[in-house]
């Protein structure tokens, strides 16, 4: 007898950035910053009464993001929800070196094909290499 498996699939992304820890978390941390390196997903984001929330315009309509930082971990996990769907992305920023390596762990939501879900994890290499050149160049 087959059971259906208990544990999504997951891909984890890694970029090494050459910038001090308290840099990139502090910039990631901000979800304003976010249009300028996650440029596949986020087209635009403003507050909310909320302040732990913010409304975000995304190729697939609106959403909402929440960041649950740690700066003494590390953790930048965040929240996404939009109509059709939700989930968690746990993230961190550690050290390496007098840089930093930043780490995204994407988990397959039960409505993605395996085809869609690789299509969009493969996107996310865009945003770190422009999430990269940003903190590095400035540009």
């Amino acid at each position: 007898m087959s059971t259906a498996p208990t544990t999504a699939r997951s891909v984890t992304k890694t970029v090494t950035v050459e910038r001090p820890v308290a840099d990139v978390f502090a910039f990631l941390a901000n979800a304003a910053n976010w249009p300028a390196w996650a440029i596949v997903n986020v087209k635009a984001i403003e507050p909310t009464d909320d302040p732990d929330w913010w409304l975000m315009a995304t190729p697939h309509g609106p959403a909402r993001l929440r960041i649950r930082g740690n700066v003494e971990l590390g953790i930048l996990d965040h929240d996404y929800v939009e109509d059709q769907a939700s989930w968690q992305v746990p993230a961190r920023v550690v050290a390496n070196s007098t840089g930093s390596e930043f780490m995204i762990t994407f988990f397959q939501p039960p409505a993605f094909t395996d085809a869609f879900f690789d299509e969009q994890v493969a996107l996310v290499d865009s945003e770190l290499a422009t999430l990269k050149r940003i903190l590095e160049t400035g540009a």
